[in-house]
C-alpha cells in the first residue's frame, strides 16, 4: 500500500475535529433546525437523539472500526476484515460503493460551496445593503445564471480543498481542522449570542425546543432516523478512511460519542444562529436550500450590525463546506493512493482536477443544460437521487451487515475495547437488530419517492 498506510492523527482531538467537520455539512446546518420544528420541536428532539445515539453511533463506530482494522481505503479495508474474518474479499464492493458516493456527492457539492464563497464575497464588498426579496431572489439567480462565476468560486473552493489534502494528514488536515473547527464553534456561539438580544429568539427558541406531541407519527420517527443516519456522514468512506489513520491507543466508542453529540450540538447552535433572523423579519423557516441564499441576506440588510453578521455567518458557511469536502476528497483519495501506487500530492492533483472537471457539468445543469433530463431528473437530480437515496442507505445497510454478521465478533471487542461486556452487547444487538431495519427503511421509502 502507498502513502496515507503509513499515516495516522496525532491525537484524538485531531480526530474528532476532522471527523465532526467531515460530519457537519451545508445540509444539516439549515436542514436539522427546520425538520425539528416541522415536526414536533423538542419532540422531534427526543426521537432524533433516541435514533442518533441507537442507529448513528452504532453504525459510525463500526465504519470506523472497519477502517483502522483494515488499515486503508474503504475497499481494501473491507476486504482485510473481510478475509481475516475468512469471508469473501468480495465484500470490499461496499467500500467502493462509500466511495463512489462521494465522489458523486463532491461532484454537485462543490458547486454549493462555490455559492457559500461568492456570498461570503458579496458579504463582505456589499454587506447586503437594501437587499429586499426581490433583490436578493434577482442576485441568487443571476449566480445561477453566470458560468463563469460559479465555475470560479468552485475551484476557488477546491483549491482550497485540494491544498488541505496535498499537504498530508498531520500537515494539511489536522492543520486545518485544527483552527477551522474551533474556530467555527465559537463564530455559532457568538452568532447565536448576538441573536439573543437582536430579537427573534424566543421565537426561535420555541420552534426548537416547545414539544408539540401531536405532530408524532411514522412520517416524524422516518424524518429523525434519516437526519440521524444523513447527519453524521457515515457510507462515504470518508469516517472509515479517517478511521485508518486511528491509532490504536484511541478509543473508538469515547470518540464517537464525542462526534454524534458535537454534530447535534453544532445543528441546534446553527438553528439559534438562523431563525431568529427567520421569525424576526418574517421570513419563511421552510425555504430550504434557499434560506442561506435568498432569505437569510434579506434580513441581514434589516438587522443591525447585519455586515458584520454576514460575513462571520458565511465565513461560518465556508468552514462547514470546505471541511466536508476534505473528508469527501480524502476518501477517494486514499484509494487512488493505494490503487495507482501514487505519492499523496500526485492523487490529490488527480481526484480534485477530476471532480473540478465533472462539476462543469453540475454547474451548466442550473442553466444551460437544465432541460436537459432523464426520468425527470436533470444531472444534479439524478446525482443526488442515486448517492442520497440509493448509494448511502444500502452503503450503510451493508456496513451494518458486515460489521454484525460477517465479521468475527471477537475482532470487533477486540477493536472497540468496551471495558463492560455489556456495552459490547448492546452495541452487536444494535448493529444487528436495529440499524439494519432502520437503514432499509430508509432505503426503501428513498427509492419509491
Amino acid at each position: 500500500m502507498a502513502g496515507s498506510a503509513g499515516e495516522h492523527w496525532s491525537s484524538r482531538f485531531a480526530f474528532i475535529m476532522a471527523s465532526v467537520g467531515f460530519a457537519v455539512g451545508l445540509g444539516n446546518i439549515w436542514r436539522f433546525p427546520y425538520v425539528a420544528g416541522e415536526n414536533g420541536g423538542a419532540a422531534f428532539v427526543i426521537i432524533y437523539l433516541a435514533c442518533a445515539f441507537g442507529i448513528g453511533v452504532p453504525i459510525l463506530m463500526a465504519e470506523i472500526m472497519i477502517g483502522r482494522r483494515g488499515k486503508g481505503s474503504p475497499p481494501n479495508a473491507m476486504a482485510a476484515v473481510a478475509r481475516e474474518s475468512n469471508r469473501s474479499s468480495h465484500w470490499k464492493v461496499v467500500g467502493a460503493m462509500g466511495l463512489l458516493a462521494a465522489y458523486t456527492i463532491e461532484i454537485v457539492y462543490a458547486g454549493v460551496v462555490g455559492w457559500v464563497l461568492w456570498y461570503l464575497y458579496k458579504a463582505v464588498t456589499t454587506g447586503f445593503v437594501g437587499v429586499d426579496a426581490q433583490v436578493a431572489e434577482a442576485t441568487f439567480s443571476g449566480v445561477l445564471a453566470d458560468n463563469m462565476g460559479m465555475l470560479f468560486w468552485t475551484l476557488v473552493g477546491l483549491a482550497i480543498t485540494g491544498f488541505i489534502i496535498y499537504s498530508g494528514v498531520k500537515d494539511g488536515i489536522e492543520r486545518a481542522v485544527r483552527v477551522m473547527m474551533p474556530a467555527m464553534f465559537l463564530l455559532l456561539v457568538a452568532l447565536a449570542t448576538y441573536n439573543y438580544f437582536s430579537g427573534g429568539f424566543s421565537e426561535a427558541i420555541e420552534w426548537l425546543f416547545t414539544p408539540d406531541f401531536n405532530k408524532i407519527g411514522p412520517g416524524t420517527v422516518l424524518a429523525a432516523i434519516g437526519q440521524a443516519f444523513f447527519s453524521i456522514s457515515v457510507a462515504m468512506g470518508g469516517m472509515m478512511t479517517y478511521g485508518s489513520y486511528l491509532p490504536r491507543s484511541i478509543s473508538i466508542t469515547q470518540s464517537v460519542m464525542i462526534i454524534v453529540v458535537a454534530d447535534t450540538l453544532v445543528a441546534v447552535l446553527a438553528g439559534l444562529v438562523i431563525f431568529p433572523a427567520v421569525f424576526n423579519y418574517g421570513l419563511d423557516p421552510a425555504a430550504g436550500p434557499g434560506l442561506i441564499f435568498q432569505t437569510l441576506p434579506v434580513a441581514f440588510a434589516q438587522m443591525p450590525a447585519g455586515y458584520g453578521f454576514s460575513i462571520l455567518f458565511f465565513v461560518m458557511l465556508s468552514v462547514a463546506g470546505i471541511t466536508s469536502m476534505v473528508g469527501l476528497v480524502e476518501s477517494v483519495n486514499s484509494w487512488a493512493e493505494e490503487r495507482f501506487s501514487i505519492p499523496r500530492h500526485k492523487s490529490a492533483l488527480i481526484v480534485v482536477g477530476s471532480v473540478a472537471v465533472l462539476s462543469v457539468v453540475s454547474l451548466m445543469s442550473y442553466n444551460v443544460i437544465g432541460d436537459v433530463s432523464m426520468g425527470g431528473r436533470n444531472f444534479n437530480d439524478i446525482m443526488d437521487y442515486f448517492s442520497n437515496q440509493i448509494l448511502l442507505p444500502l452503503g450503510g445497510l451493508l456496513i451494518a451487515v458486515f460489521a454484525g454478521w460477517a465479521m468475527r465478533r471477537e475482532y470487533s471487542r477486540d477493536e472497540l475495547a468496551i471495558q463492560n461486556g455489556f456495552g459490547h452487547k448492546l452495541w452487536y444487538l444494535l448493529i444487528r437488530f436495529v440499524v439494519p431495519p432502520a437503514l432499509l427503511v430508509i432505503f426503501v421509502m428513498g427509492v419509491s419517492e
